[in-house]
């Protein structure tokens, strides 16, 4: 099995004490997700988020409906956490989060370790562009969120 690494870095100008709570809430991840994967977290009530959490969501992939399942492998609030798929349409899915002090705000790291059915092919043509473009949603609805309009 190929696995593939995407990293990314953002800033936020807030404190890490507001910015960790944030993603502590599992569903603020419908929030900070693009809106052509209509992802929505179907785990009912309150997540309280420690490892070994397990979370279920549904999106849609290139127009195709799918179930993802992640655990909460690490969890160390507030420096950071790690989610892990459980089933999904990736073959491996491994995405850490990290948060640290700096500037008077919070560096936000993601180092995501994955691996794609069809293997490195299919990343190249489909999978890290998809990825990538995730990512940058991510990080202007982040910037929206935590006041940084740029």
């Amino acid at each position: 099995m190929t696995r593939h690494i995407f990293r990314t870095e953002l800033w936020l100008p807030a404190p890490r004490a507001k910015v960790f709570p944030f993603f502590a809430e599992a569903r603020n991840l419908e929030i900070i997700t693009p809106p052509w994967l209509q992802f929505q977290v179907l785990t009912p009530g309150q997540i309280h988020m420690c490892k070994g959490a397990l979370i279920d969501y549904q999106l849609r992939i290139h127009g195709l409906p799918m179930r993802w399942q992640t655990e909460i492998t690490g969890w160390n609030p507030p420096l950071s956490f790690c989610d892990e798929q459980r089933r999904g349409p990736y073959r491996q899915w491994c995405h850490t989060h990290t948060f640290t002090e700096k500037d008077a705000g919070t560096l936000c790291h993601d180092e995501v370790i994955y691996a794609v059915p069809g293997g490195t092919l299919v990343n190249w043509l489909v999978v890290r562009r998809d990825v990538q473009r995730i990512f940058e949603f991510r990080s202007k609805a982040l910037r929206q969120q935590f006041g940084d309009k740029k």
